[in-house]
């Protein structure tokens, strides 16, 4: 029996890969192009045309600030989401944890809410206290912070708890709260993963770690676009601009400034002395630009998207025999959908579905060449022969009900095919 043709012969390819990487906004290049032209300067030039890219790049700081309840003095430009994780991770861990201090209660957190005090300089340690070298996460976490974070095991004795995770990938108050020590200095946990979507109640648990004295960072990196990203009450987060319209290379990790940060970079002291090097002011710009558009389009946006992502996900587990939803059934950021395919092999969906027209993912694109099964999905229980079929789909903001039905069909048809052609 022939396989199924293509179904998108002449038509337009339907691009479900947002959560590796958005389209650029064409807003965020016209913002960002005066500054690769004429006002080209370097923003810490004591001159006319360095005094205009630092005008700008003041400006987009106030303005991504604004965007997450944040003071301007918090964000710090770097070059995207992995370097951001580890800035904070990294930074707070050597910065803040040598002199077991982690902050005074009481202090105004992002967003307003009562969080957790920052440290005011390197000597607001607490005289004969022991010195914070315990760290909190997930298995579920991105390989970035997962990375980070066994950096500082290898090679500055901290320790590190991951703390339990239900079967959907979300996170209780109570398992983080026995996860705690008197000695934890961080809390890092995800807001939205980038492999099941699954969203943490990420404001919960910041009291709980604020509560015992720990700082608590999140990649927000999924998030961005379509959950609020204001009021949280965090210390730390991250974000990349190249998943909210703007171009890859820019990112933003937003960390109190009165918390101590030991500086990744070294050199001439941008960005507050935390973040040495020339800052990109066009992308800077641009990442502002896209962040602003995105969260003032993101109530209306994420309502539609996630009522064609609903009705994506029930086409496909009525459609396709075998199929398994990953991931937490309502607690998934709007635009995500995410199976596992019993019987196939993930890679080889991918490439029928591309043959159709659709291209999706099987996961994080940042774990470059590898043959495992998803940490995340192991994390979760999933055995590694059905981890190795998973399959992800991350919709754009402007998706339409009739690309989520194509996109549905094209799922369907792409198993089918598989099965067909292994009989």
């Amino acid at each position: 029996m022939a396989l199924e043709s293509p179904l998108n012969s002449g038509g337009v390819p339907l691009y479900l890969d947002t959560a590796s990487a958005a389209p650029v906004r064409r807003e965020a290049l016209e913002a960002a192009w005066p500054y690769l032209t004429g006002a080209f300067g370097n923003p810490s030039s004591h001159h006319e045309v360095g005094r205009t890219s630092a005008d700008a790049l003041k400006d987009a700081r106030r303005r991504v600030a604004k965007v997450l309840g944040m003071r301007s003095t918090d964000i710090i430009f770097t070059s995207g989401g992995t370097e951001s994780d580890n800035l904070a991770i990294i930074g707070i861990a050597l910065g803040a944890g040598a002199d077991g201090n982690a902050g005074s209660r009481g202090d105004a957190g992002f967003g307003g809410d009562a969080g957790f005090g920052g440290v005011a300089g390197s000597g607001a340690g607490s005289v004969g206290r022991p010195a914070r070298r315990h760290i909190v996460t997930s298995v579920l976490e991105h390989e970035a912070v997962l990375a980070a974070a066994d950096f500082l095991v290898r090679r500055h004795g901290f320790e590190i708890t991951e703390v339990p995770v239900r079967p959907d990938g979300t996170i209780t108050v109570e398992a983080l709260g026995s996860a705690l020590r008197e000695d934890t200095l961080l809390v890092s946990l995800g807001y939205a993963n980038n492999e099941i979507g699954t969203v943490a109640d990420i404001a919960a648990l910041a009291r709980v770690a604020h509560d015992a004295g720990a700082f608590f960072h999140t990649d927000a990196v999924q998030a961005a676009g379509w959950l609020p990203l204001g009021g949280l009450g965090v210390d730390a987060m991250s974000l990349a601009g190249h998943k909210v319209g703007a171009p890859k290379g820019i990112g933003v990790a937003a960390i109190r400034a009165r918390i101590p940060l030991e500086p990744l970079i070294h050199g001439g002291g941008q960005e507050s002395g935390r973040r040495s090097g020339t800052e990109n002011v066009a992308l800077a710009v641009a990442f502002a630009t896209a962040l602003e558009l995105a969260e003032a389009e993101r109530t209306e946006t994420a309502g539609r998207v996630q009522a064609i992502r609903d009705d994506f996900i029930a086409e496909v587990l009525a459609t396709v025999p075998g199929a398994f939803l990953t991931g937490s059934e309502s607690l998934r950021t709007p635009n995500h959908a995410s199976f596992c395919f019993s019987g196939t092999s993930g890679e080889a969906v991918l490439l029928e579905l591309e043959r159709l027209g659709v291209t999706a993912s099987s996961g994080s694109a940042c774990a470059v060449g590898s043959d495992e099964p998803s940490h995340v999905l192991t994390g979760l229980g999933i055995d590694d022969d059905l981890a190795k079929t998973s399959v992800r789909f991350t919709f754009p903001a402007d998706f339409t009900g009739e690309e989520g039905h194509r996109a549905a069909h094209a799922v369907s048809t792409a198993v089918k095919n598989l099965a067909l052609s292994y009989t």
